[in-house]
């Protein structure tokens, strides 16, 4: 009898072959359960609340200035009543030393005292340790019950109940409702424990009144914690709505102030560049110096209006990109001198020093106080003479633009200004820490004096 290969394993067999567990149920099933990791969570929560750091030093704040209470109150008994919540603990303090001297019972003298004591201790510690406190009032009753031996009333004795309710609340005052619910929780597994475990014997317990009466106080807590939270999350979407609407408006202004530079100067320019290029076709065998002339007026317009409309697209928009092109250098000078030699202004210009490159920040800078300096002697200065001097100290760079004084057959008259030109190189010169002096020259003409000092780089910051 032949027999035929063997079978292949069909899907169903392969599925419980693959699903089948190599190891025993242990501990890896059981730290994936649901119930593993919320009981986690649950202990996780409590060592954070009541263990971790229990005893760390917090002090109890004062009642803030601008708060509800103080600002409805005179001047000069605010810091005073600043102290309030200090002054509540210290009368909560005082109810429950009272309450452990009378609870105390048959023990008299000292025996009460120091039972007045140990209920006026955690309620004082709430001061600077609260979580703390919540601890020492948990390991004061115990020693309390038998210290007083009163055991009609078990497990909390008077003292021991007023100063575990007052800790209660003034702890969870100073924390988080979380913190709140631990420690009800906390004060009920210990009340349970004591009164089924301990309690035999005893005709009168009070672990129910505790629980109702704490969690009534602990609730009320919770609620103001809650409402509180919710107010200041009110006031700080508020603030950001405000701040956003503010925003919005100061966009709005900003493209309204764009779109009117742009309809009147834009406009402008225009008509000044087209006139410039048309200008030369409208005399019979120009010369060569008045089509350069008019060149000239076109590029300068046609430049002006390319920066104008990057200017106001930056006033547009808060998130436009400049473009990349590149920004312009003190190798960029001698054009810049070209363009206002064509323009009619005879300038010199004079390097000292070894030339090198500097910071981009400081390079663009000094490029446009050379411009703004040179676009003054043209604009209050016609037919003076310039001149731009350049140097490379070890310290940094220093600029000298000055022109001479005007000739007094002049054609072109000065044109007035507004004065933004010699507060803008200041403004420049203060970003960079430098220093800056502006004022006549001695030959009646008009100097600008620059210092923009460049950090030297070590080798070991290199």
């Amino acid at each position: 009898m032949t027999t035929g290969p063997p079978a292949a394993p069909t899907v169903a067999n392969v599925t419980e072959t693959t699903q089948t567990p190599t190891t025993p149920l242990g501990d890896e099933r059981v730290k994936r359960s649901p119930e593993y990791r919320a009981a986690m969570e649950l202990l996780g929560g409590l060592r954070a609340d009541l263990i971790h750091d229990a005893f760390a030093y917090r002090p109890m704040p004062g009642l803030a200035a601008d708060g509800p209470v103080l600002r409805r109150l005179p001047e000069r008994l605010r810091p005073r009543a600043a102290r309030l919540p200090a002054a509540v603990v210290l009368t909560l303090a005082l109810v429950a030393f009272l309450g452990g001297v009378v609870g105390a019972g048959s023990s008299d003298g000292p025996w009460s005292l120091l039972s007045g004591m140990m209920c006026a201790a955690p309620v004082l510690a709430t001061l600077v340790r609260p979580v703390g406190a919540f601890w020492l009032s948990m390991a004061a009753v115990p020693l309390l019950a038998v210290l007083s031996g009163v055991w009609g009333e078990w497990p909390w004795t008077p003292g021991a109940f007023v100063c575990h309710l007052a800790v209660l609340v003034i702890v969870a005052v100073r924390t988080r409702p979380r913190t709140a619910a631990w420690m009800w929780a906390v004060t009920a597994f210990y009340g349970l424990i004591c009164e089924y475990t301990l309690g035999g014997g005893h005709y009168v317990t009070n672990t129910a009144a505790m629980l109702v009466l704490s969690a009534l106080a602990l609730l009320v807590v919770s609620l103001w914690h809650i409402r509180r939270d919710a107010r200041q999350e009110v006031t700080a979407q508020r603030t950001v709505t405000a701040h956003e609407r503010s925003r919005r408006t100061l966009l709005e202004e900003r493209t309204t102030i764009a779109r009117e530079l742009h309809d009147v100067v834009a406009h402008h320019m225009s008509v000044v560049a087209i006139q410039a290029e048309a200008a030369p076709y409208r005399v019979e065998n120009p010369p060569e110096e008045l089509e350069r002339a008019f060149a000239t007026i076109r590029e300068n317009a046609v430049a002006a209006l390319t920066e104008l409309r990057r200017v106001l697209g930056v006033v547009r928009a808060e998130d436009y990109e400049a473009p990349d092109a590149p920004q312009p250098t003190l190798a960029d000078v001698d054009a810049l001198l070209a363009n206002v030699r064509d323009a009619g202004l005879t300038v010199d210009k004079a390097v000292t020093g070894a030339v090198r490159e500097l910071p981009p920040g400081v390079e663009l800078s000094a490029y446009r106080i050379v411009q703004e300096a040179l676009s003054n002697t043209l604009r209050h200065a016609p037919g003076a003479s310039a001149r731009v001097e350049l140097s490379y100290v070890l310290g940094g760079l220093g600029l000298r633009i000055v022109n001479g004084r005007i000739p007094d057959a002049g054609l072109v008259k000065p044109s007035p200004g507004a004065g933004h030109g010699i507060t803008g190189m200041r403004e420049r010169v203060s970003m960079l820490n430098g220093e800056m002096t502006a004022g006549p020259a001695d030959d009646g003409g008009y100097e600008v004096a620059v210092f923009l000092p460049v950090t030297a780089v070590s080798e070991g910051d290199a």
